[in-house]
């Protein structure tokens, strides 16, 4: 390993704490260089040690390690990222920059622990970068490591700082979601014997639909966009028209015809997940304080949160089913399940962000209109559809290692996804003719029957 590949490997291993970085400077808010300095330093330094403690162990260890790293960083991350999730969900008050010991180093461990392994493939793989020692080598590369980490950390607080600071609601929810990614993808990897993740299309299906998020809430830029009644009526119309398309004919069809052996008919055991799939949505009704935009209906718990804090949770409740539905579709597009078209997978990810554009308009512009800043209310309609890949990627992984469990996902998610459709029709019922919605409603579905038969 010359000093290339030894660049390269130390750029790779900065991701994460570039990422978390990004995150610090999110919750931050305006940061001195002193915390820049110290965030980098944190950094740089676990990960060059990480590294020079696992060539140093041996490869005596490397099983143990192998088994051990993904659950700590997962554990840790988790714990980090939910406490941000929980404080931005909570009365707004002054955001701590966070940079104490017990933090940094919480978060300097869960970013470098992997670099225990590749510490280890330095014993494999000699490092050969000046010609002397092999212990001499290793040294160098780690300090190169380090070094890079500790510069990459610092423009990520950087990036983060002159986000957050405009955009300081939601930021925290932002920042922590990225570190649940971060722990979850380490995780999931370590769990997935199967590789489904070095699979380019599965990741690629599981972003597309925050595109649709992304496109729908950056119309909140344009200063003059409202939503009249008339207007508000079609997109939701469409948006429940390619949803319940998508659950009839992406998910309970196929279901049916996988749970089909013989003479014995799958439509029994769709139909009890499909009712499992209606009360696990109204559990999360039930369980998650939320409001219905536009309508100002209120579910779920009391509880002191904003109300634009509880218009977002509406639409994170709506998405995970939507994420489950992908992660099932595209766990058996990519174990070639024999029942479910290949093209069916792509159908549903476009499906979903064709959906996911008027939900995230109609979100970002009500936040707008009740006198959130134009940068905060676009923010808040994509982290709203921040659901989707991450509960995508382990419905993946889930499937994928226990195949058996396919249909039934299937048939929980396509149950879910009419219930919380049918939640939002009547919301498209004006006091006058809601033919336009009706309309809109028929064109959503047939666009999703078209996609998944063609």
């Amino acid at each position: 390993m010359g000093l290339f590949e030894v660049l390269l490997l130390a750029v790779g291993l900065a991701m994460d704490a570039f990422a978390v970085s990004i995150c610090k400077g999110l919750a931050a808010g305006r940061v001195t260089k002193r915390e820049y300095l110290l965030c980098g330093v944190w950094f740089g330094t676990f990960q060059g040690v990480m590294p020079l403690i696992g060539y140093l162990v041996g490869s005596n260890f490397v099983k143990l390690i192998s088994i051990v790293a993904p659950w700590v960083a997962f554990v840790l991350l988790s714990l980090i990222g939910g406490n941000m999730i929980k404080e931005a969900l909570g009365p707004d008050e002054e955001v701590t920059p966070g940079f104490d010991v017990k933090t940094m180093f919480m978060m300097a461990v869960a970013t470098s622990i992997d670099a225990l392994a590749v510490g280890i493939t330095f014993v494999a793989v000699p490092v050969e970068i000046v010609d002397s020692g092999r212990l001499v080598n290793v040294v160098i590369a780690v300090v190169i490591i380090g070094v890079i980490t500790c510069l990459i950390s610092m423009a990520g607080v950087k990036i983060g700082s002159g986000f957050g600071d405009r955009y300081k609601a939601g930021s925290e929810i932002m920042g922590g979601t990225i570190l649940l990614f971060i722990g979850f993808r380490a995780l999931i990897t370590h769990l997935d014997s199967a590789n489904t993740l070095s699979d380019n299309e599965t990741i690629f299906g599981m972003l597309i639909p925050l595109v649709g998020t992304l496109l729908g809430s950056l119309i909140t830029y344009a200063g003059k966009a409202r939503l009249t009644d008339k207007m508000r009526a079609v997109l939701v119309g469409f948006s429940s028209g390619i949803m319940l398309s998508a659950a009839v004919w992406g998910m309970i069809e196929p279901a049916v015809d996988g749970m089909s052996t013989g003479a014995t008919k799958g439509i029994i055991p769709v139909t009890v997940c499909f009712c499992l799939g209606v009360i696990f949505q109204i559990l999360l009704d039930k369980l998650i304080p939320h409001t219905h935009i536009y309508s100002d209906i209120t579910e779920g718990p009391d509880s002191e949160l904003s109300p634009r804090i509880k218009a977002v949770l509406k639409e994170v409740i709506h998405h995970i089913p939507e994420g489950m539905a992908l992660g099932a579709i595209y766990a058996a597009h990519f174990m070639k399940t024999e029942w479910i078209s290949s093209s069916v997978a792509l159908a549903l990810a476009i499906a979903i962000a064709l959906q996911n554009i008027p939900e995230a308009l109609s979100l970002s512009l009500w936040l707008r209109d009740a006198g959130t800043r134009t940068g905060r209310s676009f923010l808040m309609g994509v982290v709203s559809g921040a659901p989707i890949p991450l509960i995508g990627i382990i419905t993946v992984v889930l499937v994928v290692l226990f195949p058996g469990l396919l249909p039934y996902i299937m048939s929980v998610s396509g149950g879910a996804l009419i219930y919380t459709t049918i939640e939002e029709i009547p919301q498209i019922a004006l006091k006058h003719d809601n033919d336009r919605g009706a309309l809109a409603f028929a064109v959503g579905f047939a666009i999703v029957m078209l996609m998944i038969f063609m």
